[in-house]
């Protein structure tokens, strides 16, 4: 096969019998007397629903960046069994794959330590830099936070071995736990926009989003996506999961703020016309930082898979620009080390 449309056809096949079916669904609210689960749902900002049409033609004209088969890392020390209360720890792992530990409280957000994430092993995108963390270096996880259910940010061999290892309660947005069930997991919170669960003591509650959600054909927007809060002794926590840019992250800070610590995503953004109302680029990140009026904000979702077209490293390049032009203006916005623990009051 010559020329870039069959080149690009060929790196896309492994999802282009996905895209075919869920892309021309519209979302919608379906009839109230539908069990829940056999409904759809959707944003209160309405994302830009595009045909299967819009899809070839992003293959026939995509402009992707060349990523490195593998970047390396240098090794970082292992996280703690747990932190004092008061204080809070995070460990950047890859992706949007957070360690979280607070109040004797370890919580994984998203976790996927997996090589591809896809449908299947054998394709789809490849990781370009190994999980931060070894799974065997972990401390015992009291929660997984699961965002919605891509294969990004829903890795099923990953949370299958954290549930026969750890034993930590899931928890996701409303009709999630079906899928998670369906492989032995069981220990499973469903929650709708603004719910909480309590876990040891630390509140979580399900936050909006502007996304979607699916994993096969005849899935669309049939189970729920958000971000979280968590409310622990040492101030307040927000992940903000996949999302385009909306009014949520104000009402985020105004029904559950100040918000100390936010991890806010930055990557695949590329093309604009296919995924600005899903995904924030570095600009939009920067203004939900703004919007939330974080103290504290660290960059997800970048430099793991390559999803869409921009260059590895142009996220972190464009976020870093903004933060050292807008130093001074509100709280900080800072891009980690993967793999490298931090403490909150030590960037405070």
């Amino acid at each position: 096969m010559k020329g870039p449309f069959f080149k690009n056809l060929a790196a896309g096949l492994p999802v282009v019998a996905v895209a075919l079916f869920y892309c021309v669904i519209p979302a919608f609210c379906e009839h109230e007397k539908k069990p829940m689960c056999k409904r759809r749902f959707y944003n209160v900002e309405q994302v830009k629903h595009h045909t299967a049409w819009d899809f070839v033609k992003w293959l026939a004209t995509r402009k992707r960046s060349r990523w490195p088969d593998r970047v390396r890392t240098e090794p970082c020390d292992p996280p703690p069994r747990q932190v004092s209360t008061g204080m809070i720890r995070y460990t950047v792992v890859g992706h949007s794959t957070v360690l979280i530990q607070a109040d004797g409280v370890n919580i994984l957000t998203d976790p996927i330590w997996s090589q591809r994430a896809s449908m299947v092993s054998w394709a789809g995108p490849r990781r370009a830099v190994d999980p931060a963390i070894p799974f065997d270096k972990l401390p015992s996880i009291d929660a997984v936070l699961i965002s919605h259910n891509h294969y990004d940010h829903m890795d099923i061999p990953t949370l299958k071995r954290l549930a026969a290892v750890h034993d930590p309660v899931f928890v996701a947005g409303l009709c999630n736990g079906r899928t998670l069930r369906r492989h032995g997991i069981t220990r499973i919170v469903e929650l709708g926009w603004w719910q909480e669960h309590e876990c040891k003591g630390v509140r979580i509650i399900f936050t909006p989003a502007r996304h979607f959600s699916g994993r096969g054909p005849f899935d669309y927007n049939r189970s729920l996506w958000g971000g979280f809060v968590m409310k622990v002794s040492g101030g307040t926590i927000y992940f903000a999961g996949d999302t385009g840019y909306g009014k949520h992250f104000k009402d985020i800070r105004d029904r559950l703020g100040p918000i100390d610590l936010a991890f806010i995503p930055i990557g695949a953004y590329d093309p604009a016309w296919m995924m600005e109302t899903v995904h924030l680029s570095p600009s939009e990140a920067w203004q939900a930082h703004m919007d939330l009026d974080a103290l504290v904000s660290v960059a997800i979702h970048f430099g793991t898979f390559q999803l869409t077209d921009e260059p590895i490293d142009e996220p972190v390049e464009k976020i870093s620009t903004l933060a050292r032009r807008n130093q001074g203006r509100g709280g900080i916005f800072v891009v980690p080390t993967f793999g490298k623990g931090v403490y909150l009051e030590e960037l405070q």
